[in-house]
């Protein structure tokens, strides 16, 4: 059985973080593992508060899971700190991570920050270079790339800036940029890989369920490279997982919902397991 491992904060409401990694993974086949970094109090409308796990304790988990069970690929999410960002990157290159996917979580759905605003150099500096792809939404593409993002040129731009910190191949995902993705009511995510640019556009769906979606997004990705599919196939077959997943989204929570990780219109489910497995 193929294997995976999410570092990341915590959802108590189920809808985000390692929580939907897990779901995830599991939704595709493959089986999931997790180190928390931080345990997050959050619902669907508000982040409460939020506590770092120790250092050492980060690393210990990182250790137990690849004495025992290296995954086939790693998505990284919330690093909420430089010092845990360092510890996670000196763990990941210890045991030659492959298929590292990077999630850089630095606000919560409704704003709420997540990242300490000083650790995006070390973010760029240490947790990039070990990123087979790196998932920006556009809020996080344009601190990361220092710049304002308006257009897909500006997206463009900005993955071949992030690309620059070492990374092998960036996505800057589209779903913040209502109005300017390949015309109105489309969302557009770039993916560049160091030498083409390949992009994804799909219709906008108009819903307030997408609690996760980042969680769940570069999860997708984690999964499929560790099916053995190439980046851009991984990409595309994530995004309409993600597609799926609002599409069949429960009407749960007073704010932005949860997505449905375990529904019968995804592909995962379609294709009959012809992934991979």
């Amino acid at each position: 059985m193929r294997t995976a491992l999410t570092i990341a904060g915590s959802d108590c409401s189920g809808g985000a973080g390692f929580q939907a990694d897990i779901k995830t993974f599991s939704a595709h086949g493959v089986f999931g593992m997790s180190v928390v970094t931080s345990v997050v109090a959050e619902n669907t409308f508000e982040v409460v508060d939020f506590q770092d796990l120790r250092v050492d304790i980060i690393e210990k988990q990182i250790d137990a899971v690849f004495d025992d069970i290296p995954p086939g690929a790693v998505k990284i999410g919330m690093l909420s700190s430089a010092a845990i960002m360092e510890a996670v990157a000196a763990r990941l290159s210890r045991f030659k991570a492959r298929n590292v996917v990077v999630d850089p979580v630095m606000y919560a759905k409704n704003g709420s920050a997540l990242m300490d605003p000083s650790a995006v150099g070390a973010l760029l500096s240490r947790i990039a270079p070990l990123a087979d792809v790196v998932t920006p939404n556009i809020p996080e593409a344009e601190k990361m790339a220092g710049m304002e993002i308006k257009n897909i040129n500006d997206m463009r731009e900005a993955a071949g800036r992030i690309f620059c910190a070492g990374c092998r191949a960036v996505v800057v995902k589209g779903g913040h940029g209502e109005g300017f993705a390949f015309g109105e009511g489309n969302a557009t995510d770039v993916l560049f890989d160091g030498n083409d640019f390949f992009e994804f556009s799909a219709p906008r769906i108009n819903s307030t369920r997408t609690h996760g979606t980042g969680c769940t997004f570069s999860s997708s990705i984690a999964a499929y490279l560790a099916l053995g599919l190439a980046l851009p196939e991984a990409v595309e077959k994530a995004k309409a997982y993600v597609r799926a997943a609002i599409e069949a989204a429960p009407s749960l929570g007073r704010g932005s919902g949860p997505t449905n990780h375990f529904n019968k219109k995804s592909e995962i489910f379609l294709t009959g397991g012809k992934n991979g497995r």
